[in-house]
C-alpha cells in the first residue's frame, strides 16, 4: 500500500514541496463541523462510486466495508441497505449523530475502553458502527479486517508527514482479495496547499466551481482509483 500512495502522490503531486508542512489539528477539524464548513460533504452521494459501485463490490454480498473520516456519507446507508456491515471512523462526533438523524437511523452510543474519551455509535440495525475517535488511535481497537474500503478524500485530508502511518493501518484492515476505490482531487498546489496494489484509474472528472475560486485555483480534478490485491 505503501508503494501505492507512493506512485499516486508523485503523479497527482508533483510539487509536493509545497504540501508535506501542511498541518491541519484535530480541533480544527471538529471546528470546520461546528461552523458548517463542509463543502467536501456530498448531499446525493459520491457520484463515481454510485457509477462504479458494481466493479467495487464485484458481486459480493454482506462485505464488511471501512469509512476512513467517515464524516456523515451517506454512502454508509447505500452500504448498509444492501446488506453490507459498514464500520467508519470520525473524530467529529457532531458530524457522526447529524449522519444519523439524517438518515433517519436510531442509534446507541457506549465509550471506547482502549481508547480515553473515545466512543462508539452503533445502528440499532446492528450493521452500521462509527468510531469517534482521532483514526491513529484506531489499531488500539479489534475492529477486525475488511473486504472494501470506500477512501473519498481522506487520503487526501490526511497530514501530509502521516500519510505513511495512514496507509500502514489501511493495510493493516485489510483481508486477502480485498478491494480499496480512492477518489483523490488533483489541482496546481502552488496556488493552494490544501490536502502494494495494482492501482487502476476509472475516471477523471472535472469538478472545479465557482466557490473553488476562493482558493485560488482555477481548476480541480477528481480521480476514482481502484486498488486491488497483487
Amino acid at each position: 500500500m505503501d508503494d501505492a500512495s507512493t506512485l499516486i502522490d508523485v503523479k497527482e503531486y508533483p510539487d509536493t514541496e509545497v504540501q508535506k508542512n501542511r498541518v491541519l489539528t484535530l480541533e480544527e477539524w471538529r471546528e470546520k463541523w461546528v461552523d458548517g464548513k463542509i463543502g467536501f460533504h456530498q448531499e446525493q452521494g459520491h457520484q463515481l462510486l454510485k457509477k462504479h459501485l458494481d466493479t467495487f463490490l464485484k458481486g459480493k454480498n454482506v462485505l464488511r466495508v471501512f469509512f476512513p473520516l467517515c464524516g456523515k456519507a451517506v454512502e454508509m446507508k447505500w452500504f448498509a441497505d444492501r446488506g453490507h456491515c459498514v464500520v467508519g471512523v470520525e473524530i467529529s462526533e457532531l458530524g457522526i449523530r447529524e449522519f444519523f438523524t439524517e438518515q433517519n437511523l436510531s442509534y446507541s452510543e457506549e465509550p471506547i475502553m482502549e481508547i480515553p474519551g473515545a466512543k462508539v455509535f452503533k445502528s440499532s440495525s446492528g450493521n452500521i458502527s462509527l468510531y469517534c475517535c482521532n483514526l491513529f488511535d484506531l489499531p488500539r481497537v479489534n475492529i477486525g479486517k475488511f473486504d472494501r474500503i470506500w477512501d473519498r478524500g481522506a487520503l487526501v485530508a490526511v497530514n501530509p508527514g502521516d500519510r505513511k502511518c495512514y496507509t500502514d493501518i489501511m493495510l493493516s484492515l485489510t483481508r486477502k482479495g480485498f478491494r480499496y476505490l480512492l477518489a483523490v482531487l488533483s489541482y496546481d498546489p502552488t496556488k493552494h496547499p490544501g490536502s502494494t496494489c495494482n492501482i487502476h484509474c476509472l475516471e477523471k472528472v472535472d469538478v472545479f466551481e465557482e466557490r473553488h475560486k476562493s482558493w485560488g485555483i482555477d481548476y480541480i480534478v477528481e480521480k476514482l482509483y481502484l486498488l486491488t490485491e497483487k
